[in-house]
């Protein structure tokens, strides 16, 4: 496998989203007498924050390869994508379906949703591997951004209509989500109508993603106000912190309410885009800070978040028969070791092996020397 240089700041924002989607499962699977209570019942927002990080890696391969003298091959790139992301995801489904004791008496939905990427529609909380609804999205949009950037292209479209299919999607959202919580979620208060009509939505949930892909537009089309940006870093890690904390707190106060439901999620992409901001500006605090451990987990992310929730599952009843509290230190520190081991083994394992024959047959999205070139974006 090549080498890849790290970004310390965009390891310290993966890590950061593992943990706060832990402390959110442990809260809601294991027990709400944790001692990281806020962070846990505000986690999920960790979800978030990795939609924002995949939106902007994934734009920049895809827009880098259009600008590329070699330029972009879409098949590579979906091959690469797939080497990537589905042989752990299929390793741990076929544990699940292939494994009872692994389901711990959970009901699996029908494997042919799994496969589709469309397990999120329609999802029944509470069934086993619910929490791949997140993938699916991410899955869904890997396969539409590809399509709508080349497609732009071809129609030999300037960056002004790229960037109108920015706005677009913001303003979309807004509208999709605006229109389920009054037809389908209303002062609910939450529940099941919320996350099966909203939540688990694609169509409700692509802001950060978005959010990501605009921070690769202007990265790579627009350089002056890209450096102008990354100029100041500190300054954008300020204001996502103030942004973040804020969107934190105000969906922790009122989650499920029509507001937050159609603005809080731009709110939560803003705060999380001027992160990933500071974590790209050269000499910011968060890119040149290597905090002890944050590169390690950030390569084992996708594997943790895949597993550890299962691992709580199984392992809650254990503890208690043991005799260990779950909402002591020793019982969380047992179940992080076993997520952390869990996700080791998986990467490993799985991922390593298969990144490394990517890297070897498919080294780069560009096209073959005898393919004929994508079209590439327009300026203004």
């Amino acid at each position: 496998m090549k080498s890849i240089t790290r970004i310390h700041g965009l390891d310290t924002l993966r890590a950061l989203a593992i943990l706060l989607v832990f402390m959110n499962h442990y809260v809601l699977f294991v027990t709400r007498r944790a001692p990281f209570s806020f962070l846990g019942e505000v986690g999920w927002v960790g979800v978030d924050l990795f939609f924002a990080l995949s939106g902007y890696l994934i734009g920049n391969q895809i827009f880098a390869g259009m600008r590329s003298e070699d330029g972009f091959s879409l098949r590579t790139f979906y091959i690469r994508r797939f080497l990537r992301t589905l042989p752990a995801f299929y390793v741990v489904l076929a544990l699940y379906a292939l494994w009872p004791y692994f389901r711990a008496g959970l009901t699996l939905p029908p494997l042919w949703q799994f496969l589709t990427f469309t397990q999120n529609l329609d999802l029944m909380p509470g069934t086993a591997f619910s929490h791949a609804w997140s993938l699916c999205v991410e899955e869904q949009f890997y396969v539409l951004l590809p399509a709508v950037a080349l497609l732009i292209a071809a129609m030999r479209r300037s960056l002004v209509w790229a960037w109108v299919a920015v706005a677009a999607s913001f303003l979309g959202g807004m509208a999709i989500r605006s229109y389920l919580w009054n037809t389908q979620v209303g002062d609910s208060e939450g529940g099941f109508a919320y996350y099966n009509a909203i939540y688990y939505s694609s169509l409700c949930r692509f802001d950060d993603l978005v959010a990501g892909v605009a921070l690769a537009l202007l990265k790579n089309y627009h350089a002056g106000a890209w450096l102008r940006l990354t100029s100041r870093g500190n300054w954008a890690l300020a204001a996502g912190l103030a942004v973040s904390a804020l969107a934190f707190h105000l969906f922790w106060d009122d989650h499920y309410s029509y507001g937050m439901t159609v603005f809080g999620y731009p709110l939560l992409a803003l705060g999380f885009t001027l992160l990933l901001v500071s974590a790209l500006s050269p000499g910011s605090l968060l890119q040149k800070t290597a905090i002890p451990g944050a590169g390690k987990l950030a390569l084992w992310s996708y594997a943790v978040y895949l597993t550890h929730k299962q691992f709580f599952l199984l392992l809650k009843p254990e503890l208690a028969g043991w005799g260990v509290s779950t909402a002591s230190w020793s019982g969380i520190g047992i179940m992080a070791a076993a997520s952390l081991l869990g996700g080791w083994l998986l990467y490993a394992a799985v991922e390593v092996p298969f990144m490394k024959l990517r890297d070897r047959h498919f080294p780069g999205n560009q096209r073959p020397a005898s393919t004929p070139a994508e079209p590439a974006l327009s300026t203004w």
